[in-house]
C-alpha cells in the first residue's frame, strides 16, 4: 500500500517532464553517469530516471542531485529534489532521503508537492521503527511526522495511510510500555510497573494492549496491598472487555485476594 502510494506520486512528479527528453539515453556505466560532466538538464534528468527505472537507486539519487547542482534555477531542479529523496528512500538511505525532502520543503514550502515531501519524511522514520526492546526515539519521530501529514493535509491522498500508521505506531509504543511494565513486575517493582500500565491505559487506550494493561494493573494493585483500586480496575476491564481472557484472569485474581 505504502510503496504503491509513494511510487504513484513519484511517477506523477516526473511524467510531464520525461515526455520531452525520451530521445536522450540513460548513459553508459555508473562511472560515466555520475562523474561530474556539465550536461544539459534534459540529458541529466533522463539519465537519472533511467537509473531509477533499472533499480539503481543510489546512482539515480546522485544524478538527480546533479540536476539540482548543475541547473539550480531550472524548473527541473525542484522535481529533481523530490526524485532524489524518493530514490534515497528506495535505496534504504533514510537519512539522505529525509535531508533531500526537508531541503525541498525549505525552498518550496507552499508547493503542491509539499504533502508528498512530508509523507516521505514520515515514511523514512516509520521504516526504521525497531522492536519494542530497543530505544523508541525513532518511533516517536515517526508518530510526530505522521501526525504532521494528517494535520496539515487531511484531504490529501496521504492522510488516510498516515492515520493508519499512527494507529500502528501507537500500538508499538504501548507495547514498549508493556514490556517495561512486565520487566518491573518480574522484579517485584510494583509501583514502577503500575506507572507503566497506567500510561498504556491513559495514552494508548485504543490499542490492542489496553486489556492486558488493565489486568497487569490489577495484579500490581493487589501486590501493593490496594485491593479497592484492584477491584475498580478489574471492573473497568470487565465493562470494556467482558469476553477477554484478561478479564477472566483479573476476576480470578480479585476473588482469590478477597477483594470482591
Amino acid at each position: 500500500m505504502t510503496k504503491h502510494i509513494i511510487k504513484w506520486a513519484a511517477l506523477g512528479l516526473s511524467a510531464s517532464l520525461l515526455s520531452g527528453c525520451a530521445m536522450f539515453g540513460g548513459g553508459g556505466g555508473s562511472g560515466t553517469d555520475t562523474r561530474y560532466v556539465a550536461r544539459d538538464v534534459n540529458t541529466l534528468y533522463s539519465a537519472a530516471k533511467s537509473r531509477l527505472d533499472r533499480g539503481e537507486y543510489k546512482i539515480a539519487a546522485a544524478l538527480f542531485d546533479e540536476v539540482e547542482r548543475q541547473h539550480p534555477y531550472s524548473p527541473w531542479a525542484r522535481r529533481a529534489q523530490q526524485m532524489s529523496a524518493f530514490s534515497y528512500y528506495l535505496s534504504g538511505d533514510y537519512n539522505k532521503a529525509t535531508e533531500s525532502a526537508r531541503r525541498f520543503l525549505s525552498i518550496h514550502p507552499g508547493n503542491k508537492d509539499a504533502p508528498y515531501a512530508y509523507y516521505l519524511i514520515a515514511l523514512c522514520y516509520y521504516e526504521q521503527i525497531g522492536d519494542v526492546t530497543r530505544d523508541q526515539k525513532i518511533t516517536e519521530q515517526a508518530l510526530a511526522t505522521l501526525g504532521e501529514v494528517a494535520r496539515r493535509y487531511p484531504n490529501s491522498r496521504y492522510a488516510a495511510d498516515a492515520k493508519l500508521k499512527i494507529d500502528l505506531v501507537n500500538d508499538h509504543l504501548a507495547g514498549k510500555e508493556m514490556e517495561i511494565g512486565r520487566f518491573y513486575q518480574r522484579r517485584g517493582k510494583w509501583l514502577a510497573a503500575t506507572i507503566r500500565f497506567r500510561t498504556v491505559i491513559e495514552k494508548y487506550d485504543t490499542t490492542t494492549h489496553a486489556p492486558e494493561a488493565l489486568m497487569r494493573l490489577t495484579e500490581s494493585y493487589l501486590a501493593l496491598g490496594i485491593p479497592v483500586e484492584a477491584k475498580k480496575t478489574a471492573a473497568v476491564l470487565g465493562a470494556n472487555y467482558p469476553g477477554s481472557k484478561w478479564y477472566e484472569r483479573a476476576y480470578d485474581l480479585v476473588n482469590k485476594h478477597g477483594a470482591t
